[in-house]
């Protein structure tokens, strides 16, 4: 087969075949070419200005790991002035994000940029691989996403950087279009083709490699022999996107542009002005950026450590029954305790009163419960101590009508999250990563 020409005049023969383009180019016209079209993309979005310090979210996978090296080189070819570190989230998934941070530790020592690593286990008490085992894994993702989302944010406030840089590609952008459309998320639709989202007082993320096709994506990284974690996450086969993703390979193998199609399109579609869209705002619990006055990491959370993991999955309807089942069910554990407390402890005439506690318990009678106090002042607790301590944890104070409709009002629909794009790395690298 005859040699093919580099398409640019270069002189040299062609070593590939663009997939967005389609034109055929030698390896160094191609790196130009798809460094110089990520340039233009930062600096037609504005994406940073000089001095900037931005966290780059890396998890080992193809994108961050391209997006890590491609911005160390713009920023010494065209001098930005940008102060590069790495931030990584470790979930805690045995056998896969304990593998990959090695190799975001690989990037940091090649790309000489400073790395954070902050765990879910540190900052929310739970790991990925516990959270699974009480919700099992048909909705661990949304887990995953929203604590994930969070901890960025957490991370970057830490670091004091003035953005953070996701790796999310033309293709990921292009699924969640389409997972929006099939799902009619509509506050959703728009939000997600956004190259800088953010709100004031928030720390906003950029998408530097919004345009660019993931294929183009593992070429780069194949043909300048860069390390990358690509390894499938083991949780990821039963998310939603994973629909999507196989829509979207089906499509563009009819229609490659399809890919940049779509994104036009949920660039260009518009939304009616009587339907009303979410403002962010603060989370009245952890602090953190929200669409809601409680956010949905902290009713997340509030399920796991309160034993129902499906708190934040499904309708309000659904929550606020479960909350008030959990909470007669630990009414009565408080009250049991209660019982034995004074059981064993009242005093009546510097003399335990048993009897009369035996007699409670047969419904004849109650006076020990008011008018037998202690000689001993720790006797005279409204409670046990355990009962207090139960109390703090689940929250059955007199504004426990206020939490329970704090949490139910913030529950979203039952369908996943658009969480796994920007997470997870795929296999043979065709998948996604932060």
């Amino acid at each position: 087969m005859p040699a093919v020409p580099c398409k640019t005049g270069c002189g040299k023969n062609a070593m590939l075949k663009r997939p967005k383009t389609g034109d055929a180019l030698c390896k160094e016209c191609f790196f130009w070419a798809f460094e110089t079209e990520i340039h233009f993309t930062i600096t037609k979005g504005e994406l940073f200005k000089s001095g900037d310090s931005v966290a780059v979210a890396a998890s080992g996978g193809k994108d961050s790991t391209v997006l890590a090296h491609v911005l160390k080189t713009l920023n010494n070819r065209y001098g930005y002035g940008l102060d590069l570190m790495l931030l990584s989230i470790d979930e805690g998934i045995t056998g896969y994000r304990d593998d990959s941070l090695e190799t975001v530790k690989r990037n940091r020592d090649d790309y000489e940029m400073n790395l954070k690593i902050l765990s879910y286990k540190d900052l929310y008490g739970w790991t990925m691989d516990e959270i699974v085992a009480q919700i099992g894994r048909k909705n661990n993702c949304t887990f995953c996403g929203v604590f994930r989302r969070q901890a960025l944010d957490r991370g970057a406030a830490m670091l004091n950087v003035k953005c953070i840089a996701t790796g999310h590609n033309a293709d990921d952008i292009a699924e969640t279009v389409l997972m929006n459309v099939l799902r009619g998320d509509i506050a959703r639709l728009k939000r997600c083709t956004a190259i800088t989202t953010g709100s004031e007082g928030t720390i906003p993320r950029v998408k530097p490699l919004k345009y660019t096709y993931e294929k183009e994506i593992v070429m780069y990284a194949h043909y300048k022999k860069l390390v990358y974690f690509s390894t499938e996450c083991v949780f990821a086969p039963n998310a939603y996107r994973g629909h999507a993703r196989a829509l979207l390979k089906d499509l563009e193998k009819i229609r490659p542009s399809c890919i940049m199609d779509i994104i036009y399109s949920g660039e260009t579609l518009s939304v009616k002005e009587e339907v009303s869209l979410p403002t962010l705002r603060v989370c009245s619990r952890c602090k953190f950026v929200s669409s809601q006055e409680v956010c949905k990491a902290c009713v997340l959370l509030e399920g796991l450590n309160k034993g129902l993991p499906k708190l934040g999955i499904g309708k309000s309807s659904k929550a606020k029954k479960m909350l008030e089942e959990y909470n007669a069910k630990q009414k009565t554990e408080i009250d049991k305790l209660n019982y034995e407390f004074k059981k064993n402890n009242c005093v009546s005439k510097g003399k335990v009163c048993k009897s009369k506690c035996n007699d409670i318990s047969n419904g004849k009678n109650d006076e020990c419960n008011d008018n037998c106090k202690s000689d001993k002042p720790e006797l005279n607790l409204p409670a046990n101590p355990k009962i207090n301590k139960l109390l703090e944890e689940y929250g059955l104070f007199d504004d426990n009508q206020e939490q329970t409709s704090d949490i139910t009002k913030n529950v979203n629909s039952d369908l996943e999250e658009n969480t796994c794009a920007g997470a997870c790395s795929g296999v043979d690298g065709f998948s996604i990563a932060f």
